[in-house]
């Protein structure tokens, strides 16, 4: 019995399979906060661009002689 104790806790001390799934998601976090990061710089981007392209359909919609009947 007590031999097979110190082989069990010898094979935990020295496997490697919990730090490489450490290691894989240390990577995924870095990635995640990598992507949010991109995102959150596009997005402002994105939004300006959408920002244009409204006000410029917006005035193209309305024209010279102000807004539609309607509205």
């Amino acid at each position: 019995m007590g031999n097979r104790l110190i082989r069990s806790i010898t094979s935990l001390l020295t496997s490697d399979r919990g730090v490489t799934a450490i290691e894989y998601g240390l990577i995924a976090a870095l990635i995640a906060v990598a992507i949010i990061a991109a995102m959150s710089l596009v997005g402002a981007e994105v939004k300006t661009t959408f920002d244009i392209w409204t006000t410029a359909v917006r005035n193209a919609v309305q024209g010279a002689d102000g807004p539609p009947s309607g509205s």
